[in-house]
């Protein structure tokens, strides 16, 4: 491992509440994430849910009869998790393991059906960390096994900061840092965490450097940028309609990078590279 990420793992462990809410305040990104994963999904399968925090994604595929290991960084996180997943009865579905995504050595398993990618990656500031938690999801899924990986984009964070911390613009030496390097300047935190912000560009050729092949790189927000309580309020039949929109639209390249939060789903080939 190259960089430290205690602090990351102690900033979950003292926002287990606030990460539990967090696909309810933005449910276009979730509700589009599903459909996506809908589509991808083997019908039924064993699931590597990395960075499954408090269970959004694992507690679903466990109700849908899917065999899930659900790693996290946090023990907070995962502690909550283990409740729910107790809660539900669904002990048999899960299992859990505390572990950073650069080293997965304690799952020797290498036949997953999919792993999920989902948060890790957001805080993994350096390239050579990102590739070697791609590289220990790929060595984790069988020929043909999918992956579902999420980013936080440079470009679509924006309209998120400008609602939330307007006075952040003032500090132009981290505005600059984040469009030119994607992340604040060295020793600094200036939107809340520390944090990598991907262009939409390197985000296939990262993963296929790893050995995945590409099937196709969405924005889960598509044209609300920090607009979440419009799709929130959305009931029946018109949020159906809405979320069909986005859907369709989700893949337009002209306005992929102005979603807040990126979503990877590639393959890996029949040949292992590593």
């Amino acid at each position: 491992m190259i960089d430290d990420v205690s602090d990351i793992q102690s900033y979950y462990d003292g926002a287990v509440e606030r990460e539990d809410g967090r696909l309810e305040r933005h449910q276009l990104e979730r509700d589009l994430t599903w459909r996506y994963l809908e589509k991808y999904l083997p019908s039924t399968g064993t699931v590597l849910d990395i960075g499954a925090g408090t269970g959004a994604y694992t507690l679903e595929l466990a109700r849908r009869g899917y065999d899930v290991t659900a790693v996290d960084i946090s023990s907070n996180l995962i502690e909550l998790c283990k409740q729910r997943t107790s809660d539900e009865g669904l002990e048999k579905n899960v299992r859990f393991l505390v572990a950073d995504a650069r080293d997965l050595s304690a799952i020797k398993d290498d036949t997953f059906d999919a792993v999920l990618l989902m948060g890790p990656l957001y805080h993994l500031v350096l390239e050579e960390d990102r590739k070697t938690a791609l590289r220990e999801a790929y060595n984790r899924l069988k020929p043909g096994g999918v992956i579902f990986s999420s980013y936080i984009s440079r470009y679509g964070i924006w309209g998120d900061v400008m609602k939330n911390i307007p006075e952040s613009i003032e500090d132009q030496v981290a505005v600059r840092s984040v469009l030119d390097s994607g992340r604040d300047p060295e020793g600094t935190h200036a939107y809340d965490f520390r944090a990598y912000f991907a262009k939409v560009s390197e985000v296939a050729p990262l993963h296929e450097e790893v050995g995945f092949k590409t099937l196709v790189v969405v924005g889960v927000e598509p044209a609300i940028s920090a607009d979440d309580e419009s799709y929130n309020r959305l009931e029946g039949t018109r949020r159906k309609l809405w979320l069909d929109l986005m859907y369709e639209i989700s893949t337009e390249e002209s306005i992929i990078a102005a979603s807040r939060h990126l979503l990877y789903i590639g393959v890996r080939p029949e040949e292992k590279l590593y």
